[in-house]
C-alpha cells in the first residue's frame, strides 16, 4: 500500500542526520534533481533536431514523491543544498507551487535552479516568492542568428529577459553559463565575459563534456580551461578568488569591479576529489556521478510502499558504490547510456 501524502513528510521530524559519505570520505551535500526530461531548446551539443524520446508522464516523480525524497535527503541524509535541473524545469507545471512545498520543509534545503531561461520573465518573482535563492541560466551566445543556430530555436530576446526579470526579482546571484566549443562560439568568450560585468552577472564557463544524446563529442572541440582564461585575459585583468570547499568552479574576479568569472574545467582539471554532489533524475533514479553506468531505483521504493528508512538506506548504499572519479581521460572510459538532457545537471 502506497503512503499517503501529509504537509509535513513523515521521517524528518526529531530525526538526526548523518552525514552521507562514499567510501572515499566525501560527504555528500548537494542534490541536483531533475524535474523532467523535457526541454524547448534542440542545443546541437545536446540532442538531435528532433529532439528525444520523452519519458511518459507515469515514470516521472509527482510533486509528493519530490517532496518526500527532499525531506528524506535534507531531515536524514544532510542534504543542505538542493538544485533543481531538467531537460528544462520551467517547462513542469505548478513550478511554484512545488519550489514551495521544498522550501516549507524543515529542515530546509537552499534552492536554486539551472534553466535555459525561456519563460523565466513570467515566473522569476513567482519562484523568488515560493523560496527560490539563485539562478544558474546557460547562454552560449549573444548572437542571435548564431543562438537559432546552436538551439535551433529564435529566442535569444527571451533568455535575456529572463536574465533581467530574475536580477529584478533578487534571484542573486543570477549565474551565466556558458559551453564555448571550437569553431562554434569560442571567439565570444571574452564578449560573454563583458557582457556579464555590464549587466551584474555572474559568469561561468564549463569545459564541454560527452553527455551529448548523438554520441558526437570530441575532444579537439572541447575549448580547455587554460585557453579560456587565456581568451578572457586578453582583455581583463583577472585575480585569483580563493576556492570553496567542494565549489566546482575556480573563479577570478575582474579587477576594478566586483564581477566575478569562473571557468568548470571538468575534463582538463576534474574536482572528483571533493565531489558533494548526488543527482536524482525526473523519473527517481539515484546517481552518484555525473558519468555513473549505473543507477538506484527509489521510485520503485516509492511506488512499491516502502518506509522511509529503507529510502534512506537505499540512499546511502548507492553513495557508498560511488568510484573516485570519472574517466574521461582514460582509455576505458564509456559514455553514459543517458544523455546530459535526461540525467539533469
Amino acid at each position: 500500500m502506497s503512503r499517503p501524502h501529509t504537509d509535513q513528510p513523515s521521517g524528518t521530524t526529531g530525526t538526526v542526520a548523518r552525514p552521507l559519505t562514499d567510501r572515499f570520505g566525501r560527504v555528500h551535500t548537494d542534490l541536483r534533481l531533475s524535474l523532467t526530461d523535457r526541454c524547448n531548446l534542440r542545443c546541437t551539443y545536446c540532442m538531435p533536431a528532433e529532439g528525444l524520446d520523452w519519458l511518459p508522464k507515469n515514470e516521472l516523480l509527482s510533486d509528493d514523491e519530490i517532496v518526500r525524497l527532499v525531506a528524506i535527503a535534507t531531515g536524514r541524509l544532510g542534504i543542505r543544498e538542493v538544485r533543481l535541473t531538467g531537460g528544462e524545469p520551467l517547462v513542469r507545471r505548478g513550478l511554484p507551487a512545488l519550489v514551495a512545498r521544498i522550501a516549507a520543509l524543515d529542515p530546509a534545503p537552499e534552492l536554486s535552479i539551472t534553466t535555459n531561461g525561456i519563460g523565466l520573465a513570467r515566473c522569476a518573482e513567482a519562484l523568488r516568492e515560493a523560496g527560490l535563492r539563485r539562478v544558474n541560466v546557460s547562454l552560449d551566445t549573444l548572437r542571435p542568428e548564431r543562438f537559432a543556430a546552436i538551439t535551433r530555436r529564435d529566442r535569444l530576446s527571451d533568455v535575456l529577459a529572463g536574465l533581467a526579470a530574475a536580477r529584478s526579482a533578487g534571484l542573486a546571484p543570477v549565474k551565466v553559463n556558458a559551453v564555448p566549443v571550437r569553431g562554434v562560439n569560442d571567439d565570444e568568450i571574452a564578449d560573454l565575459t563583458a557582457f556579464a560585468v555590464e549587466h551584474g552577472y555572474r559568469m561561468r564557463f564549463i569545459e564541454s563534456m560527452p553527455l551529448d544524446a548523438q554520441g558526437a563529442w570530441e575532444r579537439e572541440k572541447m575549448v580547455p580551461a587554460a585557453e579560456i582564461l587565456e581568451r578572457i585575459g586578453e582583455r581583463f585583468e583577472l585575480v585569483p578568488v580563493p576556492r570553496e570547499d567542494n565549489a566546482p568552479a575556480e573563479e577570478w574576479r575582474i579587477a576594478g569591479t566586483d564581477s566575478v568569472v569562473g571557468v568548470i574545467a571538468s575534463v582538463t582539471r576534474p574536482f572528483c576529489g571533493n565531489c558533494d554532489r548526488v543527482r536524482l533524475t525526473a523519473d527517481g533514479q539515484l546517481r552518484n556521478c555525473l558519468f555513473a553506468t549505473k543507477e538506484s531505483d527509489l521510485r520503485s521504493l516509492l511506488r512499491d510502499g516502502s518506509d522511509d528508512d529503507a529510502l534512506e538506506a537505499a540512499w546511502r548504499s548507492c553513495i557508498a558504490g560511488k568510484g573516485p572519479g570519472h574517466t574521461i581521460n582514460s582509455a576505458d572510459f564509456r559514455q553514459p547510456d543517458r544523455p546530459m538532457s535526461a540525467i539533469g545537471g
